[in-house]
């Protein structure tokens, strides 16, 4: 199928860009990348009357270091570019580890974080590792900003905190803090295809091995991105084993909603969400520990 009529839009500027979602409100969409709303457009699943297309805006695009540690990204980054970007491996190693799982080169390289943030995709990686990096994103419309925390942004199957004329413009990452480690696991059917569950961990020990912070957030395993607050609160205080983490995947079950379809069933992915919350807790515990004795 193709798209239904629209108009198109390519305005030079975040302001003409913002002008126009002032204007046209819901009746307006924003293309990044395209690759998700593109296939949404041809199969007259979206029918907007105005397609605002930000690829002529380069200031939307871009990498810098914050002070502190921390990294910006700007919404219109490609994916290709934050996963090769030695910047984002020093201080975002989570997002360079878990890029590569993101479908394939190809669509990498016109993906943007941004775009996949914003579409809020239940089986996308990136949402979740926002969760487990604490993420804050930058929410724009005519005349205002405002920042939101990543776990604010979500709010139901692809629905997010945005309005009808915002645009996701900034993406800031905090830096991690001393002695953390990280890791992130995905199973797929073949590589490049959504994960059937995905795990991303953060782990904070302090000097005498102790864990202070646990992260774990998840793709594939309800109806938006989720944090894993039960299997967290099993590892925070204790001394990471093989016992603890095996208690923490079996905990995790009571955050998560996973579905059946005709890849995997309900049942399936509850299994593979503890196999991989066990890996990614003790890669992240593992990496952890070798930061304190470094």
């Amino acid at each position: 199928m193709k798209p239904a009529p629209f108009e198109y839009r390519a305005p030079d500027t975040v302001d003409g860009a913002l002008a126009l979602l002032a204007e046209h409100g819901e009746e307006a969409k924003v293309l990044a990348g395209g690759q998700s709303l593109i296939p949404v457009l041809n199969f007259r699943l979206a029918r907007p009357a105005v397609l605002v297309d930000l690829n002529r805006i380069s200031s939307l695009a871009g990498i810098e270091a914050l002070a502190g540690g921390g990294l910006r990204i700007g919404a219109m980054t490609r994916q290709r570019a934050a996963e090769r970007s030695d910047l984002v491996a020093a201080r975002a190693p989570l997002l360079s580890e878990a890029l590569p799982h993101v479908a394939h080169v190809q669509i990498r390289n016109r993906g943007t974080v941004g775009g996949s943030l914003a579409h809020a995709d239940p089986a996308a990686e990136l949402p979740a590792l926002a969760l487990a990096l604490e993420a804050r994103f930058r929410l724009r419309r005519a005349g205002a900003e405002r920042w939101v925390d990543a776990r604010d942004f979500y709010t139901g199957l692809f629905a997010t905190a945005l309005a009808p004329d915002e645009l996701l413009d900034t993406i800031d990452v905090p830096p991690l803090p001393p002695g953390a480690g990280c890791a992130f696991e995905e199973v797929a059917r073949r590589h490049g295809d959504y994960a059937l569950m995905g795990v991303a961990a953060v782990v904070v020990l302090d000097g005498g091995g102790v864990c202070r912070i646990a992260r774990i957030a998840c793709v594939s395993a309800g109806p938006g991105p989720l944090r894993a607050p039960s299997a967290e609160a099993v590892l925070q205080g204790q001394r990471i084993d093989s016992a603890l983490v095996h208690a923490a995947a079996d905990a995790l079950t009571r955050d998560i909603e996973p579905t059946s379809d005709v890849h995997a069933s309900v049942e399936y992915r509850t299994q593979l969400a503890r196999v991989l919350t066990r890996r990614a807790v003790q890669r992240a515990a593992d990496r952890a520990a070798g930061t304190r004795s470094a």
